[in-house]
């Protein structure tokens, strides 16, 4: 515990300033002197007012030098450390692609910025003020904060470490704008001008809400025809053939009799047809493992998409959001959105996935009004007249 000591200092332009100065020791053992100015001569006339306005930092200064002094791991080893315990191949609580997701941010974002400092250090606002400042989406923003409250998390779980700042970082993962979704028109015309293979994959995507892991992970044995059913049992992503990504996911999809033709179509020309074969396995590969997703979209989809003026930045989880809006435009029920989405929540389908289409709006609006006025009286061209007066 120490006081520190108030002393007066002289500026070149300006009144006087009353400084705190207090001194600690670093890791190595070194005294180091510190000093911060706490305000003018005009603000605080005498040392004793100047004193009593310290109360704060004292009680702060005195916290940081006596709370956990003898911890001695830094960001960087604990982050390994949880990348050898919690992201090592074969893990049963994280899949695939989200221990790639977080070594990934923890290589670029984390350890550069903070790899160094020791786990004391870290404070909730320095961290808040840095991710306000990154220029990259909100999101993503969001999955650094989460990758270091979980790091913090794993530190205090092998006892390392007995706090987590991060739970006082405020960062939102909000979106700048909505999603774009397709209307049922531009995916008419993209089925129409697409070749088979692509025609076939973005029909069955539009249709079914399938994630491009699922989509892409479908084998020939998975498909009932006779039953009219999906079975979604597996994904795929960067290669990895893995699990879904809830258990929600693995519910079976619906399989609409045109769809069931449209892949029956794609069946005939496969040269992979067994059971155990890749719905749309690559030849490049010899049958070992499905198309590239990614490089579809690029080479194929968009193309098309950008051809027909279609002016919306299009991704195989475009389709599934699509699907969500679609849904709830033909009046689906909520719960059956749910199932057909296959999510944990019905919160995540309307919150997240669903947006009201332009006529469903004007619809909705006309029933309002005309609950206040006659319905005669509520034409496109007259209902603002009569709404002024």
């Amino acid at each position: 515990m120490q006081q520190g000591s108030i002393i007066q200092t002289g500026r070149k332009q300006g009144p006087n300033v009353w400084s705190f100065r207090w001194s600690e020791k670093d890791r190595n053992g070194r005294r180091v002197y510190r000093k911060r100015v706490i305000g003018t001569i005009q603000q605080y006339p005498d040392a004793q007012s100047a004193r009593a306005a310290t109360g704060a930092l004292l009680a702060q200064i005195n916290a940081d030098s006596s709370h956990n002094s003898a911890c001695k791991t830094t960001v960087t080893q604990i982050c390994e450390h949880f990348e050898q315990k919690e992201l090592r191949s074969g893990d049963c609580f994280r899949s695939f692609a989200t221990a790639k997701t977080y070594r990934g941010y923890i290589r670029k974002w984390v350890k550069p910025r903070w790899g160094s400092f020791y786990l004391d250090e870290i404070k909730a606002v320095d961290v808040e003020g840095w991710l306000r400042r990154l220029p990259i989406a909100r999101s993503s923003r969001a999955k650094i904060r989460n990758i270091l409250s979980v790091s913090f998390n794993h530190a205090c779980r092998y006892e390392l470490f007995d706090r987590n700042p991060m739970r006082f970082v405020r960062q939102g993962a909000k979106r700048r704008k909505a999603p774009d979704v397709l209307t049922a028109a531009e995916i008419r015309a993209l089925v129409d001008h697409l070749a088979l293979r692509e025609r076939t994959l973005v029909l069955l995507a539009a249709s079914t809400g399938l994630r491009q892991s699922e989509l892409f992970g479908l084998k020939w044995r998975d498909v009932d025809f006779q039953r009219g059913e999906l079975s979604v049992v597996r994904s795929i992503v960067f290669g990895v053939v893995g699990r879904c990504k809830t258990e929600s996911s693995q519910k079976p999809v619906p399989l609409h009799p045109l769809l069931g033709e449209a892949l029956l179509n794609w069946k005939k020309t496969c040269k992979f047809t067994g059971c155990d074969d890749w719905i749309f396995a690559s030849r490049l590969h010899k049958g070992r493992s499905p198309y590239w997703g990614a490089c579809i979209l690029r080479k194929y989809v968009r193309p098309v998409a950008e051809s027909l003026k279609i002016q919306k930045r299009i991704g195989w989880h475009t389709f599934r959001h699509t699907y969500s809006t679609l849904l709830r435009s033909v009046g689906a029920q909520f719960k059956v959105m749910q199932e057909l989405m296959r999510h944990s929540t019905l919160r995540t389908t309307m919150d997240v996935y669903t947006q009201a289409v332009a006529p469903a709006k004007h619809a909705a609006q006309a029933a309002v009004l005309a609950m206040f006025f006659p319905p005669t009286k509520l034409s496109a061209r007259n209902c603002p007249q009569d709404l002024l007066g």
